[in-house]
């Protein structure tokens, strides 16, 4: 499967540019409510029109605006999960699923592979039911049936997990991947959770304020997030403003230290980001005196407030987070962060 994306759309005051390219397997689209996320999964669909751009599936042409090609949803062969899997109230799970085969006329060939479908998402059970008495699992696995039954080239799920009780999800999100591990073909997941995508997902792209990064394998996105949107989506709770000062060394002016680097610097430096997790407090590189000023204490782990020596009194303290059997006594009077995490920004 190969997707290529290049869309634009104006909504308003807002305005969408989608330009990426995907492959099989997992590819998710980070980003906060109201980015472009789902807009841009419809405009793929055919639900919605982009004002310009191509979209191309498999060398497929599905839109192109120049050509003034718009192929109709149900001509794409694409699958697309909504976020509330809009089930068909009156109908059973059988009748849902069968909805999917519009293109088989013949009756009992509709239900043999809608039993089929159903017994391959363990739901063979339940196909008398309405979407009313399901759970929240029943209910994706039978929206989910619906579409797979009609074989789509590509698959989209736009938050899939959303309705669904936060209990559930670890459970449900483990089932999906495992289910979908042998489809073959590409699907794309939205989701503003990070921890989803990146245990979903093989690739992820950030959706910042209708503009779309590029798309990379999610460690890679995490490890070096490269913009600001793309840190603070990945759960990167500290960045501030830097500038070059060498080839691997940057000055942080909130701060008031100079952090060494382990990647070099290019021009154009922004900003650097250090996760939470990064300090300690027996690193020799990049320590620095520290005055702890809140501590939160949760299930697993505690949150440090601090700022250092020179930082000052009005800029927003740094968090630290650090395992229960770590806290000391005393807080530490010094952390260090290795310069391999020190994630340089650019945008």
């Amino acid at each position: 499967m190969a997707l290529e994306v290049d869309i634009e759309k104006q909504l308003g005051p807002f305005h969408l540019r989608a330009a990426f390219s995907c492959e099989s397997g997992f590819t998710g689209i980070l980003g906060a409510s109201g980015s472009g996320k789902s807009m841009t999964l419809k405009c793929i669909a055919g639900i919605e029109k982009p004002d310009r751009g191509s979209i191309v599936l498999d060398g497929r042409v599905l839109f192109d605006s120049e050509k003034k090609i718009n192929l109709p949803p149900q001509k794409r062969h694409v699958g697309y999960l909504f976020q509330h899997y809009a089930l068909f109230p009156g109908m059973t799970v059988r009748q849902n699923i069968m909805c999917g085969l519009h293109d088989v006329k013949d009756r009992q060939e509709r239900e043999a592979q809608a039993d089929a479908m159903m017994d391959m998402l363990q739901i063979r059970d339940i196909a008398s039911l309405r979407p009313e008495a399901l759970s929240g699992g029943q209910a994706q696995r039978t929206a989910l049936g619906r579409i797979l039954v009609n074989k789509p080239d590509l698959l989209m799920l736009d938050e899939p997990f959303s309705a669904l009780d936060t209990h559930l999800r670890l459970k449900l999100q483990a089932e999906l991947k495992e289910l979908l591990g042998g489809y073959g073909k590409g699907i794309i997941m939205v989701t503003h959770d990070r921890d989803e995508a990146y245990r979903m997902c093989d690739r992820l792209g950030i959706m910042d304020r209708g503009q779309m990064q590029a798309v990379k394998e999610k460690k890679e996105m995490f490890a070096e997030p490269e913009t600001r949107a793309a840190a603070l989506l990945t759960g990167c709770k500290n960045i501030a403003e830097a500038r070059k000062t060498g080839e691997r060394e940057v000055y942080v002016p909130a701060w008031n230290i100079h952090l060494k680097t382990r990647e070099t610097v290019r021009d154009g430096l922004q900003a650097v980001g250090i996760r939470a997790h990064s300090f300690r407090p027996d690193e020799k590189d990049n320590a620095y005196p520290v005055q702890i000023i809140r501590e939160t204490e949760e299930p697993f782990e505690w949150i440090g407030e601090f700022r250092f020596d020179g930082q000052a009194p009005d800029t927003a303290p740094v968090w630290w987070r650090y395992p229960k059997e770590l806290r000391q006594k005393k807080p530490p009077k010094k952390l260090g962060v290795p310069p391999a995490d020190v994630l340089l920004l650019y945008e």
